[in-house]
């Protein structure tokens, strides 16, 4: 037994040499399939040597099948995006980020064709062709996709590397004065008046205001209840169901000079039946994006107001005074609509008495801008 000789281990793989002098590597893989190197080599040695970091892997078991990633990028984002169960707006927004942005670079290439330099130059050229926050959009979607790839073991490690670069860092965006509110209003004429006021001082969102009823008007309270949005796709299709956060569905309490504004318009231009829309158009159809978006421009054309200006500002306007009212964090939090869950482990819970007198505040504030701005038209005149 003591001059019993050691076995020797048994070589990995084999290696040859090709009529062109250099040498090819092949092995058998944990499947029991056969794989040979993707290049060839100099001499023996470095064959030999590379094969040893394949059989290290496989020892470690982080060996993957070589031609995993070879998996077309387009098919697979396709299909990542049917398996996420994603809602029809999140679908509807990819769908044109992978169409506008991602697939006219990746969309010929196989996922393992995809390479860290790859992204980096499709990121350098989109920032020069688009603005930063849909490149920074697009990035966060290429990422998303290739990391699903990397943990079905399609790809050894994610190519998008780049620090910061998912990172949303858009422009401050422009609020309007309470009177320029109104003199929008007044030039979106009686049927749409009420929506410009209501995107401003109620702080809905577009797709909330689409879906606004008769039932959804509390004239008592002087208040809105908020309980389902309908987003418009690009195909102009709208998709009801549940607002854009969990804690969308809310009571929305009005300032008061609002009141008269919301009796007008539910006795002149919203839909008799109690389920009835309280915006449509002039013939009776629901709000359409594109069609208010021609009547928007000219309106804020007409007013002097800067082209960057969109309807949503008003919301961002409207969150702005509701904040100079000294209102606190959650009151304003649950006036919005806005939700999370840091936020709402942090501070107390907003009652219907904190949302009146928040709505009081802005009541006060804009009634105070408005004897401002008539009292500086008076002096101009006079």
């Amino acid at each position: 037994m003591a001059g019993r000789k050691p076995q020797r281990r048994r070589e990995f793989g084999t290696v040859r040499k090709l009529a062109s002098g250099r040498w090819q590597a092949r092995y058998i893989g944990p499947d029991g399939q056969r794989y040979t190197a993707p290049e060839t080599f100099e001499t023996r040695s470095d064959a030999q040597d590379w094969l040893n970091l394949v059989r290290a892997d496989i020892e470690r078991n982080v060996w993957r099948d070589p031609d995993a990633g070879a998996v077309n990028f387009e098919k697979y984002a396709l299909r990542w995006m049917e398996e996420r169960g994603l809602a029809l707006t999140t679908v509807d927004r990819y769908d044109g980020l992978l169409r506008l942005h991602l697939l006219p670079t990746f969309g010929g290439k196989d996922l393992d064709e995809i390479t860290p330099p790859s992204v980096r130059t499709w990121r350098a050229e989109r920032l020069k062709a688009t603005g930063a926050t849909t490149v920074a959009k697009s990035y966060r979607l290429l990422k998303g996709i290739l990391q699903t790839a990397v943990d079905d073991d399609l790809l050894r490690s994610n190519p998008c590397r780049i620090k910061g670069a998912g990172k949303e860092e858009a422009d401050e965006r422009p609020t309007a004065t309470v009177e320029q509110v109104f003199d929008l209003a007044d030039a979106m004429g009686p049927r749409w008046r009420l929506m410009v006021l209501l995107g401003a001082f109620a702080s809905l969102r577009p797709e909330e205001l689409a879906e606004l009823r008769r039932h959804s008007v509390d004239i008592d309270e002087c208040a809105l209840r908020v309980t389902h949005a309908s987003p418009e796709l690009t195909n102009g299709r709208r998709v009801t169901g549940d607002p854009k956060t969990r804690a969308g569905k809310r009571t929305v309490y009005l300032p008061d000079f609002l009141l008269p504004e919301l009796r007008r318009h539910l006795q002149w231009f919203a839909e008799k039946e109690r389920d009835g829309l309280l915006f449509v158009g002039e013939k009776g159809a629901p709000f359409r994006r594109s069609t208010f978006g021609r009547k928007w421009r000219k309106a804020r054309t007409k007013v002097g107001m800067a082209d960057n200006f969109r309807f949503y500002d008003l919301r961002h306007t409207g969150n702005t005074l509701a904040a100079d009212t000294g209102a606190k964090l959650k009151d304003l939090m649950v006036r919005a609509g806005q939700s999370s869950e840091r936020a709402q482990l942090i501070y107390q819970h907003s009652t219907a008495k904190h949302q009146r007198k928040l709505a009081h505040g802005i009541d006060v504030e804009v009634r105070a801008q408005l004897r401002d701005a008539g009292g500086a038209q008076s002096a101009r005149e006079a």
